[in-house]
C-alpha cells in the first residue's frame, strides 16, 4: 500500500492479532523453570516493622525480601524514595514488604496468609484535607511559585469592585487499561531478561541496573504486547521489574508475577486528587483583574513523577486564556495512601476542570454568556505564556468555536432547553463547554538535557526497512502511525516497514512513551533517518542510519524560576456536551457530545478517531462517572464494577471534526494528540450539568449523591 495523503487510515500493523485473539500478552507466556510470584503487602498505612515470621516453606518455594536486592533498596523515579521491598518502616497500605515465589499459585496464597508481621502503628495521615493543615510539619515532595509579585496582586485587589474566592476539589482517577500489570523475569547465568506489560523501556532496565547493581551487558528488557497504559505503564513496571528481576537472580528461575484486577486497583498508581484555590480580582464589569491560584495534589506516599505532574497542572492552571496579573504555587504533599503517578493529561485535567469551572462561575456573575466571556480572554498568536515563554504558532481556537457552535446548533439549543427545562420539573437540559490545550513533548529542556532521543533504522539485504525505537505501542497505534512516516519518506509500500516490539538489546534509547511525544519527537526523528536513508539507498545492501534528537532553541525553561517556553509547541480542543439531568434520581445522562481538535496534521484519521472517542469517553467519566475513594488509607474499590467506568450504554455518538494546523517540527506537521482529547470532557460535562441545574459544583465527580445533596441544599432542605 502505497501512501498519497499521510493521513489516510491503513490496516494497523497489530490488527490480526488483537482481532483474532492470537496476539499473546504477558500473561499468556510460559517459559521453561518458571515459578510465579506473590506479595506480602503491608496492611497497615504507617508504621514500623518490628518482626517477620514465615511460615515452613515446602521444597521448592522461597521468600525475597530486601536482603536479597544486590543494589540500592530503591526504584529511582525523581528521587531515591521509593523502596522495591519495605525495609524498616511502611508508608502505606499495599506496600511490598516481601515475595513468596514457587510453582503453584494455590499454595503461594495460602502460604501468604500464613505470614505473620508485627508492626508498631503510628498515626498516618490519611487524606489530601489533613495533608494541607499540617503542611508546615509533613512532608511536602515539591513546591514551585511564579507570576505577578504578590505585592502588586495586592496594590489590584484593593482597588477592586469584588475578590471572588473558590475552592474545587477533583478525585482518584483509575486508568482502567484492558490489560493489569504484568511482568516476567527470565533467568540466564548471564542476563536477566525482563519482559512485560510497559510504556518505558529504558526507566526499567535503568532501574534494574541499580537495583540488580550489575553491567548493560547482563539486563535486558523487552516490551510485550500491552493492553493498555494510559500512564499506568509508565512509572510502576519499574517497580514490578524490580520484584522479579530480584527474585529471579535469588532463586535463579524465572519469575512471573501478574496482578489480578483486584490488586491491580488496589496498589497500583492513580490520578492525583487535588485541590484547587482561587482568588480572583474583578471590576464592576465583570472584568478580570488579577487572578492567584494555588494548587495542591496528594502525592501518595512517595514521590515518584509526582513533581513532574505538579509542574504541569501549574502550567495549565490559567487555561486557554491570557490573564492580566496572574499568579501561581502549588504543592505536592505526603500521604499515607497509595502513590499516585502519571496518568494521561498528567496534571492538566485537574487545571483545567478548576479554571474552566472557575472562569464559568465568573462569567455567571458577571451575568454574560459563559462562552462569550471565555471568549474575551482567549490567548492569542504571539501572546506570552504565563511562564514568560510564547504562543508562537497560529492559534485556531476561533474558527474551532464559531465551527462547533454551528455543528451542534448551540445558541438555538440554548433557548430551546431554558423552554423544556421551565416546563419539566423532573428533567432538566443542559449545554456546556471547554476550551483547553495540551504542550506537546516533555517540559523545558527535558528532551535535551534528560532524553537525548537516537532512533535508527535498518534496512537489510532484501531492501525492507526496520524501525529500531524504544517506544512502545500500548494500544495508540504508533506501530501504525510511525511505519507510516517512514514509508511515506521512502516511496516504499507501508507493509514493507518492520516494527517489532522493542528489546533494549536491539534498539537505542528513543525516550519514553509519555507526555504525547511519540509522533512529534520520534516521529521527526524517524522522517529526517528516512530522508537520509532515501539519499544514501544502495540496493542490496545492508544499511543502518543514526539520527540524534536537535533541540529547538526557544525562551530558555528555568525549572527554579518557572519561566521560560515551556513546550514547543500546543494542541488545542473544544468540547460541547449536551445532557439530561433528573432531579429525583441524580442521573446524569449525556444526550450529545462535540470535539473539535488541531493537532497539527493527523497521521492517520482512524487511529486520531479512536484517541478522540477514546479520550473523551475517559475524560467524561472523570466528571461525573468515576468515583475512586480512600478510607483509613485503603482504597474502596476493588473491581471495575465498583469503581464504574463508562460502558457502551453510557457513551453516545461522538462527533468531531481536526483542523489541519502543520507544526514545523513534527513529521508532516504533526504535534501530540493522545493526551489533549481527555482534556476538556470533564469540565464540559460540568457546565452541561450546572446550565441544567442552574447552580455551581465545586468538585468533580459530579455524581448522583453530589447532584441531589446540591439541590437539597438549594432548595433549604434538611441534608441527612
Amino acid at each position: 500500500m502505497n501512501l498519497k495523503d499521510i493521513s489516510t487510515s491503513v490496516p494497523k500493523k497489530d490488527h490480526k492479532g488483537k482481532v483474532s485473539g492470537q496476539l499473546a500478552y504477558i500473561s499468556d507466556v510460559k517459559v521453561e523453570n518458571m515459578v510465579y510470584g506473590v506479595l506480602y503487602r503491608s496492611p497497615i498505612a504507617y508504621g514500623k516493622i518490628i518482626s517477620i515470621q514465615l511460615p515452613n516453606l515446602p521444597e521448592g518455594y522461597e521468600a525475597v525480601g530486601a536482603e536479597h536486592i544486590p543494589g540500592p533498596n530503591y526504584v529511582k523515579m525523581i528521587k531515591e524514595d521509593q523502596p522495591i521491598f519495605a525495609g524498616e518502616w511502611v508508608n502505606y497500605i499495599g506496600e511490598p514488604i516481601l515475595m513468596l515465589v514457587g510453582t503453584d499459585l494455590n499454595i503461594l496464597y495460602r502460604l501468604l496468609d500464613e505470614v505473620k508481621i508485627e508492626f508498631e502503628e503510628h498515626q498516618a495521615i490519611y487524606t489530601l484535607e489533613e495533608a494541607i493543615k499540617q503542611k508546615s510539619t509533613s512532608a511536602c515532595f515539591a513546591s514551585y511559585e511564579f507570576g505577578e509579585s504578590l505585592a502588586n496582586i495586592s496594590a489590584i485587589e484593593q482597588g477592586a469592585h469584588q475578590i471572588i474566592e473558590e475552592e474545587y476539589d477533583t478525585g482518584y482517577q483509575e486508568h482502567v487499561y484492558l490489560e493489569p500489570q504484568g511482568m516476567l523475569a527470565i533467568y540466564k547465568d548471564d542476563e536477566i531478561v525482563v519482559q512485560g506489560s510497559m510504556q518505558c523501556l529504558y526507566y526499567i532496565k535503568n532501574a534494574l541496573l541499580s537495583a540488580l547493581a550489575c553491567g548493560e551487558d547482563e539486563v535486558r528488557v523487552v516490551q510485550s504486547p500491552t493492553g493498555g497504559g494510559f500512564g499506568g505503564k509508565e512509572d510502576y513496571p519499574s517497580m514490578m521489574a524490580c520484584h522479579v528481576a530480584v527474585a529471579a537472580k535469588a532463586v535463579k528461575k524465572s519469575v512471573m508475577l501478574v496482578f489480578d484486577r483486584s490488586e491491580d486497583m488496589v496498589v497500583t498508581t492513580k490520578r492525583h486528587p487535588a485541590k484547587l484555590k482561587y482568588r480572583t480580582a474583578l471590576d464592576k464589569e465583570g472584568n478580570i483583574l488579577s487572578m492567584c491560584v494555588d494548587i495542591f495534589l496528594d502525592g501518595g506516599a512517595n514521590e515518584g513523577l509526582s513533581s513532574v505532574v505538579l509542574q504541569r497542572a501549574l502550567i495549565n492552571s490559567a487555561g486557554v486564556y491570557k490573564i492580566p496579573h496572574f499568579h501561581a504555587k502549588g504543592f505536592c504533599l505526603k500521604t499515607n495512601t497509595v502513590p499516585n503517578g502519571a496518568f494521561r493529561g498528567f496534571g492538566a485535567p485537574q487545571s483545567f476542570a478548576g479554571i474552566e469551572s472557575h472562569m464559568g462561575h465568573l462569567s455567571k456573575l458577571a451575568n454574560i454568556e459563559s462562552l462569550k466571556y471565555k471568549r474575551k480572554y482567549l490567548v492569542k498568536q504571539g501572546d506570552p505564556t504565563i511562564t514568560k515563554g510564547q504562543f508562537r504558532d497560529p492559534i485556531l481556537m476561533e474558527e474551532m468555536i464559531e465551527d462547533l457552535l454551528n455543528v451542534s446548533d448551540y445558541n438555538k439549543k440554548k433557548g430551546e432547553f431554558q423552554r423544556f427545562n421551565q416546563q419539566n420539573h423532573r428533567y432538566k437540559k443542559g449545554i456546556g463547554t471547554s476550551l483547553f490545550l495540551h504542550g506537546c513533548g516533555f517540559t523545558g529542556s527535558g528532551e535535551r538535557d534528560h532524553i537525548k532521543a537516537t532512533v535508527k533504522l535498518a534496512k537489510s539485504k532484501d531492501e525492507k526497512v526496520m524501525l529500531k525505537i524504544s517506544n512502545s505501542d500500548i494500544g495508540q497505534g504508533i506501530l501504525t502511525t510511525l511505519c507510516k512516516i517512514v514509508a511515506k519518506e521512502l516511496d516504499l509500500p507501508y507493509e514493507e516497514i518492520l516494527y517489532p516490539y522493542p528489546d533494549t538489546k536491539e534498539v537505542p534509547d528513543s525516550g519514553p512513551t509519555v507526555a504525547s511525544r511519540t509522533t512529534m519527537i520520534v516521529g521527526k526523528l524517524l522522517e529526517r533517518a528516512a530522508k537520509k536513508l532515501k539519499a544514501q539507498w544502495q540496493i542490496g545492501v545492508e544499511q543502518e542510519i543514526v539520527e540524534n534528537y536537535v533541540h529547538r532553541e526557544m525562551i530558555p525553561w528555568d525549572e527554579k524560576t518557572f519561566t521560560g517556553d515551556a513546550y514547543p509547541a500546543y494542541s488545542w480542543g473544544v468540547n460541547i456536551v449536551e445532557v439530561e439531568v433528573d432531579r429525583l434520581t441524580g442521573n446524569v445522562k449525556l444526550e450529545k457530545v462535540y470535539g473539535n481538535y488541531e493537532v497539527g496534521k493527523v497521521i492517520d484519521e482512524r487511529i486520531m478517531k479512536g484517541q478522540i472517542d477514546g479520550g473523551l469517553a475517559q475524560g467524561l467519566a472523570y466528571g461525573y462517572l468515576e468515583k475512586m475513594t480512600s478510607k483509613q488509607g485503603r482504597i474502596q474499590q476493588k473491581s471495575i464494577t465498583d469503581y464504574g467506568p463508562p460502558t457502551s450504554l453510557d457513551v453516545v455518538s461522538i462527533e468531531s471534526k481536526v483542523f489541519d494546523n502543520p507544526y514545523a517540527d513534527g513529521p508532516y506537521g504533526a504535534k501530540g494528540a493522545g493526551e489533549l482529547t481527555l482534556i476538556g470532557g470533564a469540565p464540559a460535562v460540568q457546565a452541561a450539568v450546572e446550565d441544567a441545574l442552574q447552580t455551581f459544583f465545586q468538585q468533580i465527580p459530579i455524581t448522583p449523591e453530589v447532584i441531589i445533596e446540591s439541590l437539597w441544599v438549594r432548595e433549604g432542605e434538611e441534608v441527612d
